[in-house]
Order: structure tokens, then sequence, then C-alpha cells
């Protein structure tokens, strides 16, 4: 029967539909990348999420974030994405979690119900955390370095972290990984420098901060606020929203 997945069946068969739709995905984070990544794996047929974020819509994420529109901003992410997934696949089984994801509170989640796990967060603790219980409960992650500061999204692509370079978040990350003896990490990095943010105090975050009421976790409390764009963000969280797809249904050329 013609469905909102049927062109999407025409690539990867019957039997590739029934196993995102029986597949439960972790996405921690539901940013630039993060919400992307959520949007194309909805779209993709996966019915069953758990979205990871405490963070509300701001005005600045309009630039560059799906879920970020005039009528989003002050609601929570999570609940706008949630809005968002029921929308397009209304038999989907979406949970919620208004949390930002420390060690501290990581016991409040089990990983070994997740088919897959996105990393999609800033905080390299949070990404530590991530992978580590990831490979504990022996479920696929795959983590996005850094997206903020960049203007060449043709630039990034896929690789194993053992293998990365250039990539500033990638090299802190690499090396505590190996420390923890942890091996076979998927990310999605590029080897373009960082751009230097191109410092306006009329524009600044920091002189006239419009977080939300309520935010806990403000830009401000960076040591540098990133600069982004609405092609970079997007391109990465539809990479790994592709690779997730392709190893849940072991896609082979």
């Amino acid at each position: 029967m013609l469905n909102e997945f049927s062109r999407t069946e025409l690539l990867i068969g019957k039997e590739g539909m029934e196993k995102l739709a029986n597949s439960r995905v972790a996405i921690f984070g539901i940013g630039g990348v993060g919400g992307y990544t959520v949007e194309a794996l909805a779209r993709s047929g996966v019915s069953q999420l758990d979205l990871i974020d405490d963070d509300k819509v701001c005005l600045t994420n309009i630039n560059r974030q799906i879920i970020a529109t005039r009528s989003s901003v002050g609601k929570y992410k999570v609940d706008v994405a949630k809005e968002r997934i029921l929308d397009i696949n209304p038999k989907a089984q979406v949970n919620t979690y208004k949390t930002f994801y420390t060690p501290e509170n990581a016991n409040e989640f089990d990983f070994s119900k997740y088919d897959y796990v996105v990393d999609a967060i800033d905080t390299v603790v949070g990404k530590l955390e991530i992978i580590e219980r990831s490979k504990k409960a022996n479920v696929p992650v795959i983590s996005s370095m850094g997206a903020g500061n960049k203007m060449h999204p043709e630039k990034f692509e896929v690789a194993d972290i053992s293998k990365t370079s250039v990539c500033p978040l990638a090299k802190v990350i690499r090396q505590q990984l190996r420390k923890r003896k942890i091996k076979n990490v998927k990310v999605v990095y590029s080897k373009e420098l960082p751009i230097e943010p191109k410092e306006d105090m009329a524009i600044s975050c920091r002189n006239h901060c419009i977080c939300p009421p309520g935010t806990v976790h403000k830009c401000t409390n960076r040591r540098a606020i990133p600069g982004s764009n609405a092609f970079v963000p997007s391109v990465v969280g539809l990479i790994i929203a592709g690779e997730v797809i392709k190893d849940l249904i072991e896609y082979k050329d």
C-alpha cells in the first residue's frame, strides 16, 4: 500500500523498512546537527526515537536549526522536534528528556535499550561518556566532531576516530579515547581549519543575551561563541543520519 515511506522502500525494500520501524535510536543533542539527524531519521521511517536535550529554541538558532522558527522560540527543542516527528509519522514512539547529559546523570539512560546512538552534543566530557556507555552496552555509536566555524560542508567525511586529523575536537576525543582504551568509533569530521569568528559586540550574545527565560546552559558560559551557518551543521546531521540508516539495515553497495 502506498504510504509516506514508499519512495524509501523502493531503495531498501520492505525488509529494510521493517528494520527501521523496529529500531530505537537515541539522539543526544537536538541542535544544528542533531536536529537534521532527527528529521532525516523520522522521514526514513525510524519509528522509535529518544531525544535528549535541555535547551530551548533561541532566536539565534534560526540561522541553522531545522526546529527553530519564530513560532518555536522559547519552546524546548525536544518538544518541538517531537511535534515535527509525529506530524511526519503519527505512529512513531518519541521519548523526550529535558536533560543536559553529563557523567553525573548518565545512569538515567539505559544504553542497552538502543539499537543506535547519535552523539551531537558540544561538551567533551559528555561525548566521551556517551561513547563509553555505548561501547559497554555493545551499541553502535556515531559522534559529530566540530561543525562550528566552518564554511565547507563538502569537506566533511566519515572515518574512524583513529584516522582523523586537523580537527581540534577530534584530536582531544582521540587522545582521551586512547587513554580509555576505546577503539573503533565512527565519527563525522572535517579537515577544514576553523575560522576565527569576527567578534562584533553589537551582535554579541555576551552583551545582548536573548536566551529564553529559564535557560540554564547559555552561550555566554562558553569561552568562545562559535560562528555557524545553514549549510554546514545540516550536512553533518544528514551524513550522520545516512550512516545510521545504512548500518541499521546492513546496507551494502
